[in-house]
């Protein structure tokens, strides 16, 4: 099993608002920015071809090209090269980490010294949620795609794993950047689902649908 004692202790970190990568989770991106696209051929020159999912900062009190603390860092798993030398790549989710500073230097992209430590756990097995009522949560969920009008195979979702089920609400699901940073400092699985309800009720009731929602 890989240990955060083996990860780099520098990476080239991605800031995309509103994106939310999670550990053992995978992330599709389009690659297409010229400094990206650089980015992507350094980290593929690395062992760990690893990227730095990070939001940024749009907290009122923040500085010019603020990052937040917290992001999760993903190995490139897959990627395709288009004829206009664009690239689709796959991250899968390997760990959060503290950024700890910003790395100067030539590249054109950016680069942070980050800390693994206090995510240990994130290379570990798959998280399960002792305490999921499933039949509540998808009931909640039901009404959540209705209110919106959209659509999934609820086979699927019924037959997921627990944290396959709640990382991938997580991380598809259209909610504000500071809501999307709180799902990924959720400290376990259990904590995430909790504010994933909190944020599918607060949708809910944002929407008019003034009926009692799971407490």
């Amino acid at each position: 099993m890989r240990k955060f004692k083996d990860l780099p202790s520098v990476i080239s970190v991605f800031p995309l608002p509103g994106a939310l990568l999670l550990p053992r989770s995978n992330m599709p991106l389009h690659i297409f920015e010229p400094r990206y696209l650089t980015m992507l051929d350094d980290a593929l020159k690395t062992p760990e071809r690893l990227i730095g999912m990070i939001q940024p900062d749009t907290g009122p009190h923040r500085t010019e090209d603020a990052l937040m603390t917290i992001g999760c860092a993903g190995r490139i798993t897959q990627f395709n090269e288009t004829d206009d030398g664009r690239y689709m790549i796959t991250l899968t989710g390997v760990s959060r980490y503290r950024i700890s500073a910003e790395v100067d230097g030539f590249a054109p992209y950016r680069r942070a010294e980050v800390s693994w430590e206090g995510f240990e756990h994130d290379m570990g097995p798959e998280e399960h949620d002792p305490a999921f009522d499933r039949a509540k949560f998808m009931a909640l969920l039901e009404r959540f795609f209705s209110a919106k009008g959209l659509n999934t195979d609820w086979e699927t979702l019924q037959e997921a794993e627990d944290e396959l089920l709640v990382n991938s609400l997580s991380m598809l699901l259209d909610f504000a950047p500071e809501d999307k940073q709180a799902l990924l400092e959720a400290p376990s699985l259990s904590t995430r689902r909790e504010t994933l309800v909190t944020l599918i009720e607060f949708a809910l009731h944002s929407g008019g649908d003034g009926e009692d929602i799971l407490q």
